[in-house]
């Protein structure tokens, strides 16, 4: 098998986000009232969206129209620090110059405001993305497949060149709904042994591990 693109997850897989997003989440949280979260529970809470993070975030009786209120917040206080403490992981960058360098193409598929996540990654990775599909109110969120659906066809790639990483069960799914190779990490928000219980069959723990993994793949067959 060659794989002419990676596909990304953004948070947990690439960037570690985790900070400022739970940072943002207990500021809104604190200023309407509601019970604050740990980074632990934060973690437990990604990776489905802003909406379903807000819906796990509040009690479980908060109505509709409080919902709403909060993620329309916590939207406007992200956007703004949604940069404070985020940081690539380890090797990251010079995963993506190596992928670069054989020609392998390089795109971001997440549940995060697709407008946030290009401001993101044009700080963190100016150039070395070729395409990034993230949420929009157009577009159903992972694990449906239409992000890895829009970047194949962008790129024009067939799926049997294309390989997803991502940190979640959401990831994992996501790549099984679109009949891609998947590859689970475990630096990110869930950890080894919670991605095999949720169907990942192959977990790298570093970055390294991952590139080896790709460039053997993709340049020697």
């Amino acid at each position: 098998m060659k794989y002419d693109v990676v596909i990304f997850d953004l948070d947990g897989t690439i960037l570690n986000t985790l900070d400022d997003l739970a940072d943002s989440l207990n500021h809104v949280l604190e200023a309407n009232n509601f019970p604050t979260h740990t980074i632990d529970e934060v973690r437990m809470f990604v990776g489905n969206g802003i909406r379903k993070l807000i819906e796990r975030a509040l009690p479980q009786d908060a109505d509709e129209a409080t919902r709403e209120n909060i993620y329309k917040q916590f939207s406007e206080y992200y956007g703004q620090h949604s940069q404070d403490k985020t940081r690539p992981y380890d090797g990251i960058p010079e995963l993506f110059r190596e992928l670069h360098n054989v020609g392998i193409k390089i795109a971001v598929n997440t549940n995060k405001d697709e407008d946030i996540a290009k401001v993101i990654c044009d700080k963190y990775f100016k150039g070395m993305i070729d395409v990034i599909a993230g949420g929009r109110t157009d577009t159903p969120i992972k694990p449906a497949p239409d992000g890895v659906n829009k970047i194949l066809k962008t790129l024009n790639i067939p799926k049997e060149e294309a390989l997803y990483v991502g940190d979640s069960d959401v990831d994992i799914q996501t790549g099984a709904n679109c009949g891609i190779d998947e590859i689970g990490v475990a630096w990110g928000f869930r950890g080894e042994e919670f991605l095999r219980q949720h169907g990942a069959k192959t977990v790298f723990s570093d970055v390294e591990q991952l590139k080896k993994y790709i460039l053997l793949t993709s340049v020697l067959f």
